[in-house]
């Protein structure tokens, strides 16, 4: 069997947790390869929303196995907050969730640490969630981090707490900021206890051991991969590889395993936090993005800057994942606008350039491609067949120029507003 790939393509926001939720009654195992309690997906049906941040998209599926992979971080106090409310709603997480040995635990002085170097930043900061990701990931690449299979060692409180005095000297070195860890660490440790109430596994063996026993695998990714730290809006990107790729580092799977990648997309763009975004609108149309797309952030709350759909970014992201199919969501939100832009192309420096550029950060001028909205409802629309003709000429387009079928269509946020090709 192949480990088949959903991932964002876009800053983040895409919608991918739905995705996934969709997809799940066609994979018996669901693993989240990569990022932490800083993403947000949120899940609707019936009439509810659920939003899970480190917990993967299909633990509300019945018997489907749900991974937590060595390329994500965890914070044990946010995993005991996410677990208790899923148990409340009588899903018995115990049986279905099972963590990665080699996945790095978030320390009450790596979230100081993040607030800490983000405000020494001032006019000059990424955006940080401040959920202590990027210095976790740091202590990961520096060697110096603590895993999860760490809580089952004798010596666990000895190695937390010598990582713990490494962090206060260089908290020490943020001239005028001061903390209080005291009430957070005491949450963290009950964490802990709650962290080995679960299945810790060595989840290389565990993948591949069901990729061999002929398991359906579907490996979810978080955040978008304009946020990867090698191919995204560097310095503007999360703390680990949000592409296709990382699902190979994140669970311990050979590239030649992977299968279907794919990968979800707004109709329109959106980004949260600082770094450069082409196809921003600052006008009444940008806000009206953000108030039909209720573009706030899952986790945080943050308004997300909201712009038109950026085809040179969408084209580069197919290309670096390896798109198969591509899946559009919040198709909806654009029901009322008469004419819907494209960026097909950027001006920088008075030349038109159609590959996404090495600095993001430099002045450029998007080149638009107009299209006549469809200005009608296409909720209650199950069947492409019955989409309205602009609506199709929009997706079509899409299509030729990315050169991968649009292959599900969401236009609306519960489960059954879904149009599979």
């Amino acid at each position: 069997m192949k480990v088949d790939v959903v991932l964002g393509l876009q800053w983040g926001d895409e919608g991918k947790g739905k995705v996934v939720d969709v997809l799940t009654p066609d994979f018996g195992v669901i693993a989240r390869f990569q990022g932490g309690p800083n993403a947000g997906h949120s899940l609707h049906f019936g009439d509810k929303v659920h939003v899970l941040r480190s917990i993967p998209s299909g633990i509300f599926r019945e018997n489907a196995v749900n991974i937590i992979g060595n390329g994500v971080v965890l914070d044990p106090v946010t995993f005991a907050q996410e677990t208790g409310e899923l148990e409340q709603l009588g899903v018995d997480v115990k049986a279905k969730i099972r963590i990665a040995k080699k996945a790095h635990l978030i320390l009450p002085t790596h979230r100081m640490l993040d607030a800490a170097s983000e405000a020494a930043k001032g006019k000059a900061k990424i955006g940080s969630t401040l959920k202590g990701i990027g210095p976790t990931y740091m202590d990961k690449t520096g060697r110096n981090g603590l895993r999860v299979g760490d809580i089952l060692s004798p010596s666990f409180m000895e190695r937390y707490e010598r990582l713990k005095q490494k962090h206060i000297a260089m908290l020490a070195q943020f001239e005028g900021f001061t903390y209080d860890i005291a009430e957070y660490e005491a949450q963290w440790f009950a964490g802990i206890e709650t962290l080995r109430q679960f299945t810790i596994i060595e989840a290389e063996h565990e993948m591949n051991r069901l990729l061999n026993n002929g398991q359906a695998v579907l490996a979810e990714g978080a955040q978008g991969s304009l946020l990867d730290v090698d191919y995204g809006t560097y310095p503007f990107v999360t703390s680990s590889n949000t592409v296709c790729a990382g699902a190979c580092i994140g669970l311990g799977v050979a590239p030649n395993r992977i299968g279907e990648v794919f990968g979800i997309f707004k109709a329109y763009c959106t980004r949260v936090g600082s770094g450069p975004f082409p196809t921003e609108l600052f006008d009444q149309t940008g806000k009206d993005l953000q108030q039909i797309g209720h573009e706030f952030g899952a986790v945080t709350g943050r308004e997300r800057r909201c712009g038109w759909l950026d085809l040179v970014a969408l084209k580069y992201s197919a290309m670096i994942n390896g798109v198969t199919q591509l899946i559009m969501m919040k198709s909806d939100v654009l029901n009322t606008f008469p004419t819907i832009k494209v960026a097909v192309a950027y001006e920088i420096g008075g030349q038109r350039v159609t590959e996404f550029p090495y600095e993001t950060n430099e002045e450029i001028t998007p080149i638009y491609k107009e299209f006549e909205g469809w200005s009608c409802d296409i909720n209650g629309i199950r069947r492409y067949e019955e989409f309205p003709r602009q609506f199709k000429e929009y997706v079509e387009f899409i299509e030729r120029e990315t050169g991968v079928p649009v292959k599900i269509i969401s236009v609306g946020p519960d489960r059954d507003e879904t149009i599979v090709r």
